[in-house]
Parts: C-alpha cells; structure tokens; sequence
C-alpha cells in the first residue's frame, strides 16, 4: 500500500487534534495486550499502553522494546513519547498494521508473517519529547493488530495510536447492549471539565481501580452543574441507563441527569435546543451502581446517537453505561 505523507502535530496540539473525536485503541484499560517484541532488557514493553503519562525515577531501572499489540479501528493518528530517554531515545520509529483474527496470534508474531501493510512511514524522533502524526485518508482500513518498529535501537515511553473503533455489533435488532461504551465505538467528545480524571473514562470496560480512573471535576461554588456529551457508537432506542459512583466516597455528585438528542455528524453544543430530558434529575449515593429503567426514562422511543451526562452541582463519576438496541426512528 503507498503512504501517503504525514502531518507532523507539535506536542501541544495532540490533544486538540485527536482527543475530541478519536480514542487510543492500543489503551492497557480497553484490554489490548502485548503479543511479541524483539527485546525488552531495560524496560517491559507492555509500559507502552499504560493510559497514565510516564515517569522518572533516577537511578531506578527495571529488569526488562518493540510492542504488537491488539485494537480492532480505523487509525487516524500517531502518538510516539520518548520522555526521559535522552541519547537513548529511538532516532526512528515506523508503525505497521494487518487485519488478522484473534486465533491467529500466533501466525502474527512469527517472524516469517508477512501481512503487515504500513501504517506510518518512518519518522525521524527526538530525545524527550511527544511526537504525533496526522495520518492521511488513506487508513479507513480497519486493522486488529499493530507493530510499532523503531531503527535501529533505543527506548520509547508511550505509544499511542488515535482512531476509531470498528466494533462488532449484534446484528439482531431485539439485541441490547451497551451503545456508549468505547469498544463497541461511544467516544466522549465533550466535557464541561475534566481537572481530576478525564471524560474518556467513563466509557471504560469494568469499574476501574480507584478514582483515578474515572471522570471527575473540580468543586464548585453557588448554582453549578457539569457535563459531558458522548456520542454513541450506533443510534439506537435506549432501554437503562447506568451510572456508576465507584470508588467516589466523598466526592460522588448529589444528583445525576441525562438528556439525548438524535444522530447527526457533529456533535451537538451543551446550551442546544436538540436535547431531550431522558433522566430527571435523580439522587446519587457514594461507591454504588445506579439504574434507571422503566417509568424513571422519559420519552426514549425513538433512536438518538448522543447522550449528556449532566452532574449537579459537580464530583466523580466512575463510569456511564447506555443500554439499548439498534432501529427505530432516528
């Protein structure tokens, strides 16, 4: 396949470029995993896909790269961090990707597997620092594993890979499932604030670990509320929705609301008129799973494809769950 070139993204501008419509499909908590790697003497190569940014401890080494892990999505973007390896930095990297099942892992991390297509071209990297790359339009192919190559040696700290999730649906309209959630495509793409833990959690698999790991805004004062707006991963007639106040003991929201509003190709503003009150507000307690279903949901007879998680005044929240099914009018 011929690459297309590149845009190289300056390391402040990597959020802005793809945190608002894209997610990291090689993230540890998505449950990509580390299938091979040609060497790991100073560092494990599953530290690539850690969500937390990296760290340093001088003096401190670990015992153990080069990194294949798993993401099922089309690629939009690159994210190579060196972060403390200073003259021991990778001088190139290159990422290639192939379409394969999960039972042929095996196949795919045989040196003689000749699948692999690139996905970016080799780039030069510098000491210490964020490197990101806009891929052309080239990759709406979808890809399940990735290798990440750098030449001819040295560390990378993190490895990011932007994109879109190409989940498996049901192909059963009756089917319920959750439309929100990151591997089945939700992606949150609004927030009002995220100071404590960022809004891309909420979509997460599990109940995470601690408060780290969920979506928490800064206190308020007087008459407040905070909110995010995720898109769907597909529209569909929303049937329970659940919220999630893990871990958040102290700081949980005194009330949640959840508003909806139909499919478009961009997402809609907080202040819009499109948005329907689905959830009134409702009474939230610490550390616990709340279900709204039945009579509690208003007007959800028809399909959306966004939803507004509305905390009052502000807090933690751990994860958000949008059970539904596909059909209906959108």
């Amino acid at each position: 396949m011929a690459q297309q070139s590149v845009k190289a993204i300056k390391a402040e501008d990597i959020g802005a470029t793809f945190k608002s419509d894209s997610i990291d499909l090689i993230s540890k908590p998505l449950g990509s995993r580390i299938l091979g790697f040609s060497d790991e003497w100073f560092a494990a190569a599953e530290n690539l896909t850690t969500p937390t940014p990296p760290i340093r401890k001088p003096g401190v080494f670990t015992y153990a790269g080069a990194w294949l892990g798993v993401a099922s999505g089309k690629v939009k973007g690159v994210e190579i961090d060196t972060a403390f390896f200073n003259g021991n930095h990778a001088p190139e990297v290159a990422v290639q990707g192939c379409f394969m099942s999960d039972d042929k892992d095996a196949e795919v991390t045989s040196k003689e597997f000749a699948g692999w297509e690139t996905i970016l071209s080799k780039q030069e990297c510098g000491p210490s620092q964020r490197h990101g790359w806009l891929l052309p339009a080239l990759t709406d192919k979808a890809y399940t594993h990735v290798r990440l190559q750098m030449f001819p040696d040295g560390g990378i700290a993190r490895f990011r890979l932007y994109g879109e999730v190409l989940p498996v649906l049901p192909q059963d309209t009756s089917a319920v499932f959750d439309l929100a959630a990151t591997v089945n495509g939700g992606v949150a793409v609004k927030c009002s604030d995220q100071h404590f833990g960022t809004k891309d959690n909420l979509l997460l698999p599990g109940r995470g670990v601690d408060m780290g790991d969920g979506w928490e805004t800064k206190r308020s004062r007087g008459e407040h509320v905070d909110w995010t707006i995720i898109k769907l991963g597909t529209a569909g007639v929303i049937e329970k929705v659940v919220v999630d106040t893990a871990h958040f003991r102290g700081n949980f929201p005194q009330k949640v609301q959840v508003f909806a509003a139909p499919a478009a190709d961009k997402a809609p503003e907080h202040e819009d008129a499109v948005w329907t009150e689905i959830l009134p507000p409702q009474k939230t307690g610490p550390d616990t799973e709340h279900e709204y279903s039945g009579d509690v949901l208003k007007q959800v007879g028809k399909a959306y494809g966004f939803v507004k998680l509305v905390i009052i005044p502000d807090g933690g929240v751990k994860r958000i769950r949008v059970f539904g099914r596909r059909g209906g009018d959108a």
